[in-house]
């Protein structure tokens, strides 16, 4: 085990460094004229954004966590805070939540299950893990680093199953896919997309979303990164470096896949897909065909986010700290708004009208487009 997660750390060194050196200036923003009114209205702040962080949203609450283990959940429709509580330690991936119980996992290796604030148990893991936990059912569902995912109780913390496969002799050290499709848990398993029993952790099926290219096991590395996006029985997802796909999870199918670079999860709704490539030239594909509906080359090189499709918006971060809201019609800019000048930093939440944004610094900044 230890030492697939040491080739994993070497190889996620190695295409960190391949992907930096002589890297491109960002393109200068374009001046724009807004075309839609937006205002901030809340802000916070965190200790540093919890590593592979993921913001919950649901039922008009926030949850967020820092990197120093704080975990707390915010009213989204005026920041205020409704509870606080810590992990005890340094994270080493974000949260998850079903609006009661609150998962992290520290850099110790151990998950630790919050109930409102308070430290409800925690357990000690075998892998390093990269994917916030999910919590759905009250159940508590855990994948490290080397795929091997864990079901927890999430009243005592007693093991329920574990699902360990043979994979890839490779795996990607960043957010990979764990999420929930009816009674069917989904979770990425190299380019595959993997239905899952939650009850007893046996594969009901999986589909391909990507396929693997390159002369050796760097170059293949083709993990699905998430969060994957979830519309009606389609979820989508993008297979690193390689391509984004989606598949109909109610029959375990596979809808279509394009050949795309990339590192960053995809958005969408019922008629969009879309996605940044790896020099953030945008991609708009229709939901139903994979057929491409729009590029957009504007912000090329700006370190972008994962996008949110929200009404008539795509909204995407950069490392910049500027929040770009485009038309879903054409992409082009419809508003630009500025956070704390940090990278923005996992995918946009929405929970309501109110949309949040988190960046690398612990900035909390809520818009609401109008």
């Amino acid at each position: 085990m230890k030492g697939l997660l040491a080739i994993s750390m070497t190889a996620l060194v190695a295409l960190l460094a391949a992907c930096s050196s002589d890297k491109p200036k960002p393109t200068p923003l374009e001046a724009i004229t807004p075309q839609i009114a937006g205002r901030l209205v809340w802000s916070a702040r965190i200790d540093a954004a919890a590593p592979g962080l993921v913001v919950t949203a649901r039922d008009g609450e926030f949850t967020v966590a820092g990197a120093d283990g704080t975990v707390l959940a915010l009213r989204s429709d005026n920041g205020q805070e409704l509870w606080r509580g810590s992990a005890g330690a340094r994270l080493a991936a974000g949260v998850g939540s079903d609006g009661r119980y609150a998962a992290v996992v520290t850099r110790d290796n151990e998950v630790v299950v919050l109930d409102r604030g308070a430290v409800k148990w925690r357990a000690r893991l075998a892998s390093r893990v990269a994917t916030p936990p999910l919590v759905a059912g009250e159940r508590i569902f855990v994948m490290g680093v080397d795929r091997v995912v864990n079901a927890y109780d999430a009243i005592d913390g007693r093991l329920i199953w574990t699902l360990q496969r043979p994979g890839e002799a490779l795996t990607l050290s960043q957010p990979g896919v764990v999420a929930a499709f009816k009674d069917t848990l989904l979770v990425g398993q190299g380019q595959r997309l993997t239905g899952v029993d939650p009850l007893r952790g046996s594969v009901r099926w999986e589909v391909a979303l990507g396929n693997p290219r390159g002369t050796n096991e760097v170059e293949r590395l083709s993990d699905l990164t998430g969060p994957a996006l979830r519309v009606g029985d389609m979820v989508c997802a993008r297979s690193f470096q390689s391509a984004v796909g989606c598949a109909n999870a109610q029959l375990g199918t596979l809808l279509w896949t394009k050949n795309v670079g990339g590192v960053q999860a995809v958005g969408g709704d019922a008629e969009l897909v879309v996605g940044a490539d790896a020099s953030d030239r945008i991609t708009a594909w229709r939901a139903s065909t994979g057929d491409l509906a729009w590029n957009n080359e504007t912000l090329r090189y700006r370190g972008l986010s994962g996008p949110l499709v929200v009404g008539r918006t795509v909204i995407f971060g950069d490392a910049e700290g500027q929040v770009h809201f485009l038309d879903r019609a054409d992409g082009k800019t419809l508003l630009r708004m500025a956070t704390d000048g940090s990278p923005v930093v996992g995918v946009p939440a929405r929970s309501g009208n109110t949309i949040l944004v988190v960046t690398r610094n612990g900035g909390l900044f809520a818009f609401r487009p109008e």
